[in-house]
C-alpha cells in the first residue's frame, strides 16, 4: 500500500468523525505489517479530557485484535497545513517500534514521511 493509499483511506476515516466541539475532523490509516488496514478517527466529548485522536483509535483498534507490529500509519485533516499527531499519540505510536513511519498529510493530499524516531527522538520507553 502506498502513502497516497494510505492518505486516502484517512481521509474516508475522517468522514466519521465526532468532532462537534472542535469541528476539527481527523482520520488516520494504520497499516499492519502483515497487511491489515485499522482506521481511526478523533471521538470527542464534552469532558474534553475524554476526548480521544484519531491515531490512538486506530492504534487500540488493532491492539485489541492482537495485532502489535506496524509499518506505517498516515493522518488526515479537514484543516490547512500538515497535521502532526499530539505528544500523546507520537508516545502510543513510540511504543510499537521504531520501525513506524509516520505520514502526514495537508488538505491537498501532499504529504511527508516521517519515521517515528524522527517525531519522537526521546520516546519513554520500558522495553
Amino acid at each position: 500500500m502506498t502513502p497516497e493509499d494510505l492518505i486516502t483511506k484517512a481521509q474516508e476515516a475522517r468522514t466519521n468523525s465526532y468532532s462537534p466541539y472542535s469541528g476539527f475532523k481527523v482520520g488516520a490509516a494504520l497499516l499492519c505489517s502483515d497487511g491489515r488496514l485499522y482506521l481511526g478517527t478523533n471521538i470527542e466529548n464534552a469532558s474534553y479530557g475524554l476526548a480521544v485522536c484519531a491515531e490512538r483509535v486506530a492504534l487500540f483498534k488493532a491492539v485489541s485484535d492482537g495485532v502489535g507490529d506496524f509499518k506505517a500509519i498516515a493522518i488526515s485533516g479537514d484543516k490547512e497545513g500538515f497535521l502532526y499527531p499530539c505528544g500523546a499519540c507520537l508516545q502510543v505510536i513510540a511504543e510499537f517500534g521504531p520501525q513506524i513511519d509516520v505520514i502526514v498529510s495537508d488538505e491537498k493530499s501532499n504529504y511527508i514521511k516521517h519515521n517515528i524516531v524522527e517525531l519522537l527522538p526521546k520516546a519513554f520507553l520500558f522495553k
